[in-house]
């Protein structure tokens, strides 16, 4: 295994899911690091690249939902969170902070590899010269190789990858309007459907970096009945 395959960091406190976990990713060409707490999956962060989070909800101390707020709050890495079959608002509140996905326990080894490759697909920069062009749009510019937002007036904003990902969507789509059903298509690429206020809480966010004015937002808009908008122009910067 080279340094170039995933970097997998599994965060749980159960050793009896977190080590045969982390032996079933390097199995199948993962590296994989492995923290029993929030404590030390935050140094994990802090001294090696990691491509993805494995984040188990329930921890003692710090819990998931917290240590998921910090990653995305700092730019990455994309979160896969471990929920208990019971706990349906803690699965929302992840995805509403921010997680790419999650997988109910007592889950299936193999359903969680293909989520973290699907994860891993939808974030990870694509290969061509036009998606990874910057963008310009409403005195802001795009760059979705580092998911920074620069204004030209000197504001600058990291998104989140599932942010990027939205506004991506936005920008290959200006003044067409979107459903939430459209945008769940776009940006999750799952069958389930029962989160699509996902796609509003994400909105929200996107408003927040992006709007001089939230409580009446120009850029990002509401279509009533329909979705939502991106309302104005978009270049690509030579």
């Amino acid at each position: 295994m080279t340094n170039t395959e995933p970097h997998i960091l599994v965060v749980d406190d159960a050793r009896e899911i977190r080590e045969p976990l982390g032996r079933y990713l390097r199995g199948h060409g993962h590296r994989t690091s492995l923290a029993a707490n929030a404590a030390v999956a935050r140094q994990a962060i802090e001294e090696r690249a990691v491509n993805l989070a494995v984040v188990d909800v329930m921890m003692p101390g710090e819990d998931g939902l917290s240590l998921t707020r910090w990653l995305v709050d700092r730019g990455g890495p994309p979160v896969v969170l471990l929920t208990a079959m019971a706990e349906e608002a803690d699965r929302v509140l992840g995805l509403e902070l921010g997680a790419d996905d999650y997988v109910v326990k007592p889950f299936s080894p193999r359903e969680l590899l293909a989520r973290i490759r699907a994860v891993l697909r939808r974030t990870q920069p694509v290969s061509s010269q036009i998606a990874l062009e910057t963008r310009r749009f409403a005195g802001w510019s795009f760059d979705p190789a580092s998911r920074m937002l620069a204004h030209q007036d000197g504001r600058t904003a990291t998104l989140t990858s599932g942010e990027a990902r939205l506004l991506r969507v936005f920008l290959d789509n200006p003044r067409a309007i979107l459903s939430r059903e459209r945008l769940l298509d776009l940006t999750q690429g799952r069958e389930a459907k029962i989160y699509d206020r996902t796609i509003d809480n994400a909105v929200v966010r996107l408003r927040r970096k992006l709007e001089d004015d939230r409580a009446n937002p120009r850029l990002l808009v509401t279509e009533w009945g329909g979705g939502y908008a991106l309302a104005t122009d978009v270049d690509a910067e030579c």
